[in-house]
């Protein structure tokens, strides 16, 4: 294990959530690090870009699509990790928290990411996967695929 831990070295970096654009965390030779901020109401959030070797992974975290911020980081992703954390037509706190199907579907499209993943599902959304498959189809036409916790993907 001290083999293991002396190969690693943890270094915080301030990433500003005023600034509306996409921020470089860490690069190097085989990885780079990048994030956005992201709209969660009054809570300072952040979307992730990680381009590891020829792969680019995006997750969005919790957020509403209000600073359409997430396009940006997620120009050309191979894959789109999505908040799937309430249905079409969600309102009040729940909506001003989270983007409902149709507005990962718009952002998945504009970005033109190969295939998404919809995550952190909800009892909310849990049981209606046609419904949300239908909303994001509005927009998107590639694979959608819907995570369970400890599900792996490959590409």
């Amino acid at each position: 294990m001290a083999v293991l831990a002396a190969a690693f070295r943890v270094s915080s970096h301030v990433i500003d959530t005023d600034r509306r654009e996409v921020q470089t965390d860490y690069a190097g030779p085989l990885l780079r690090s990048s994030a956005i901020p992201v709209h969660h109401g009054p809570i300072p959030a952040l979307a992730w870009r990680l381009e590891v070797a020829d792969k680019v992974l995006v997750f969005s975290g919790d957020m509403n699509g209000d600073y359409h911020t997430l396009p940006l980081l997620a120009q050309g992703a191979y894959l789109l990790v999505a908040h799937n954390a309430v249905p079409e037509g969600a309102t009040g706190v729940a909506r001003a928290l989270h983007m409902p199907p149709s507005v990962i579907g718009e952002i998945a499209a504009q970005a033109k990411v190969r295939q998404v993943v919809l995550s952190h599902r909800m009892l909310r959304t849990l049981g209606r996967e046609q419904a949300t498959l239908g909303h994001i189809r509005q927009h998107y036409a590639g694979p959608v695929r819907f995570a369970n916790d400890l599900d792996s993907f490959r590409p």
